[in-house]
């Protein structure tokens, strides 16, 4: 199975090299370029960040929290005006100053450590500009490629962008464990804020621009208002907006205590965190395998439905892992590692349908709009998760919060099999 993936992963690149084929341009090679250093970059930053808090500044699960509720913020903030910005912006400047953002604020937590003023608050402002420039760019750069290689050339390039984020997910846990235990978490970050930096100067060589779209006389609030009144009167998509809302809450609820359960009830350094990890990114290559049979023979609200099922009993499990299984941390963090594998193919079947049914029950003229509204639904809970985490591991416990969380996902999953129409959703 992996051998199939890093097989199309470097007959991509074979393919890039050489510059064969429409997609193989100059131009959509420094964007996919780019987009391959933001995915490994991502990988290493959501393991090397957490670490420096826990490690070096001994952060509290409430300061925790209030990390990843920051890192989470922008999409409640900026979700539903990024949509509109990029309607009627050039992308290509808006990809470059958010990298830009990101890549400062990336060095600036590897330079305030070597000065001595490293903090909890300076990594709660580094948190919170990243995912800002997340939510920015990562937009932008969707609709930059749209407009790069028109929409014949989408599957094609989008076949590349996920051979890429694929191998970075499968190596970037691991790489960044190893980064962390061998050179600090500072020096892992600044690594990551390096590949920012080169996907700056990258992205500037580009010999093309997108136009400027045109200037619209309706106010930003309105199409802001039609995003939002179409998501509610669409039965199906109102059902997945607040499934799909209340699994983030509870996603980045975990997100805020799991290196803490890791590194203090597990024992875990960087390095085994890392590998544990890892095999998170081998879930998600089997979920690339699975999922099409699975839609094919039971429909798309019944895969979304298993993969939230398969979530749901990782969350329930995790919290039961002891320091020590049969005597040995080795076999604890195997039982972690089980999990994320379990886990991350979980998440795969549950958001690839789910991407699949947005787009299928949307018109072309409302599908920036719809996505842009059901990006801030279903994200904007996020920062309440991970601060009720926070406060909840602070007051009884990290197991206790993670308790918690298996219960809410328990529910949840009930409670989407039962009282929404997904199980009779064929495509």
């Amino acid at each position: 199975m992996e051998q199939d993936i890093f097989s199309s992963f470097f007959q991509h690149c074979v393919r890039y090299l050489r510059g064969d084929g429409s997609a193989a341009s100059a131009n959509f090679r420094r964007l996919w370029f780019s987009n391959g250093l933001n995915c490994f970059g991502a990988q290493i930053t959501s393991l090397a960040l957490p670490l420096c808090a826990v490690l070096l500044l001994h952060a509290t699960p409430e300061q925790m929290g209030v990390l990843v509720a920051l890192q989470a913020l922008p999409f409640a903030l900026f979700g539903l005006p990024v949509g509109v910005l990029l309607d009627r912006r050039s992308k290509h400047p808006i990809m470059l100053f958010s990298e830009s953002m990101s890549g400062l604020a990336l060095a600036s937590v590897a330079v305030a450590y070597w000065c001595g003023v490293l903090s909890m608050p300076w990594l709660y402002i580094v948190g919170f500009i990243i995912g800002t420039g997340f939510v920015v760019g990562g937009g932008a750069e969707q609709v930059f490629l749209t407009f790069l290689v028109g929409r014949d050339g989408l599957i094609d390039a989008q076949s590349k962008f996920a051979a890429t984020e694929s191998a970075s997910r499968l190596i970037g846990p691991g790489l960044a464990g190893v980064l962390v235990q061998v050179l600090s978490a500072p020096v892992a970050i600044l690594c990551t804020a390096c590949g920012y930096l080169i996907s700056v100067f990258n992205l500037r060589a580009m010999s093309v621009r997108d136009p400027r779209p045109a200037p619209s006389d309706k106010h930003a609030l309105r199409d802001i208002a039609d995003g939002l009144l179409f998501v509610w009167r669409e039965p199906l998509l109102r059902a997945l907006a607040w499934g799909a809302g209340i699994w983030h809450f509870l996603f980045y609820a975990s997100m805020a205590l799991t290196v803490l359960f890791a590194t203090r009830d597990l024992g875990m350094s960087p390095g085994v965190l890392g590998m544990t990890q890892m095999l998170g990114g081998a879930g998600v290559l089997l979920s690339a395998f699975i999922v099409k049979p699975l839609t094919k023979r039971y429909g798309a609200g019944r895969t979304i439905l298993i993969g939230l099922a398969s979530t749901s009993v990782c969350f329930a499990l995790t919290p039961t892992i002891p320091a020590a299984l049969f005597g040995s941390a080795a076999a604890s963090a195997v039982a972690y590692a089980v999990l994320m594998f379990f886990f991350d193919c979980g998440v795969m079947l549950f958001f690839i349908p789910y991407l699949g049914l947005r787009q299928k029950v949307t018109p072309d003229p409302m599908l920036g709009r719809m996505t842009s509204t059901m990006r801030f639904l279903t994200v904007a809970t996020a920062p309440l998760g991970a601060l009720a985490a926070g406060w909840i591991a602070e007051h009884f416990g990290v197991r206790n919060g993670l308790a918690c969380i298996a219960a809410g996902s328990i529910l949840l999953t009930v409670t989407m099999v039962w009282g929404t129409p997904l199980r009779s959703v064929r495509t």
